[in-house]
């Protein structure tokens, strides 16, 4: 028996997902659906196929964010297998039928991560948020598409329900699975995860993931990207950026308040100066990084742009605020 666990907004997307769980679930005997519905407005059920309708139980979600989602259906899962799959990924045909292949594994496993294909245009360049998604068919043990034994889970306690959004709970999970003593596989199964729309300043939104970075980091310590397996990122890049920027508004403040010619007014001046350049230089390199592989578009280059001014500070903000919030964390006391 296998437990599938889809935690849902009610995105148009969720029926995607269902109709392609539809035309396969006759290969998952005895298989339940358990979907969790998040949603913070009652709106309405959520619409099952009738295929499935035997197979699901709908549990009702605290609007927590996806890891307190996941938890409460994994705690409600009957099957020795849990495989979580997210509302906007579209099973492969052959999906349910490598999904057995997959879990045939020996007792020590944990874990069996399955495969994820983010399709992009083939006739431009991908854009920077097209980037960002495809970065999913590179992540580990991403909940996209991740096989857990129950025991596994029932083991470390789940998911921490510190982590809000879905960035960084499943990285932290699979650490403390693997800590525990358990083995974790990539299978063979594949789902599409399409890249959803989105407005032009998401990248601006998704900083709000440098707070769960700074949670990772007091748990975890100063390697905690080479613990869980996590690419290194730029924000002590954004910091410097960031800290150019605050010193060349403070001199060019303090500088109004001394007389002109002075050696304290030339001083101020030169490192006003010398600041400014500083966040010019690094504000031009970040925006040139993100530019030169897009597509190079009117809108995508001013956008790029506007938010590479943008996300250094909002990166800093939002790490800072993490710290604050996470003092006295500790590994293992989140859920």
């Amino acid at each position: 028996m296998i437990s599938l666990v889809v935690p849902t907004l009610g995105r148009p997307s969720l029926a995607v997902l269902l109709a392609a769980l539809a035309d396969q679930i006759g290969e998952l005997p005895e298989a339940e659906l358990l979907l969790v519905d998040d949603r913070r407005d009652e709106t309405g059920e959520l619409a099952v196929p009738g295929a499935l309708a035997a197979y699901t139980k709908v549990l009702t979600g605290r609007s927590a964010g996806p890891a307190a989602a996941r938890n409460v259906g994994w705690r409600a899962a009957r099957a020795p297998w849990v495989v979580f799959l997210d509302d906007d990924v579209v099973p492969a045909d052959d999906w349910a039928r490598r999904l057995r292949a997959d879990l045939a594994v020996g007792d020590r496993v944990g874990g069996v991560q399955g495969r994820v294909r983010v399709p992009l245009p083939t006739h431009r360049r991908p854009t920077d948020w097209e980037r960002v998604t495809a970065g999913l068919a590179d992540g580990e043990w991403i909940t996209a598409d991740m096989a857990y034994r129950r025991a596994a889970l029932a083991a470390v306690g789940g998911f921490d329900e510190r982590f809000p959004r879905a960035y960084r709970e499943d990285a932290e999970l699979a650490h403390r699975i693997r800590r525990a003593g358990w083995e974790l596989l990539v299978g063979e199964r594949t789902v599409t995860h399409p890249v959803r729309p989105e407005s032009r300043w998401i990248s601006l939104r998704t900083q709000r993931g440098n707070a769960d970075d700074a949670l990772l980091r007091r748990l975890y310590g100063p390697r905690w990207r080479t613990e869980l397996g996590v690419p290194p990122g730029r924000r002590h890049r954004h910091v410097a950026v960031t800290g150019a920027a605050v010193l060349a508004v403070a001199g060019a403040i303090t500088a109004r308040s001394r007389p002109r010619g002075g050696p304290t007014r030339r001083a101020l001046d030169v490192a006003t100066v010398l600041a400014a350049l500083g966040w010019a230089v690094g504000t031009v390199e970040f925006a040139r990084a993100r530019i030169a592989p897009g597509p190079r578009s009117v809108d995508e280059v001013a956008t790029m742009l506007a938010t590479s001014a943008l996300i250094p500070p909002l990166a800093a903000a939002h790490w800072v605020r993490g710290w604050w919030r996470s003092r006295g964390a500790r590994a293992g006391t989140g859920w």
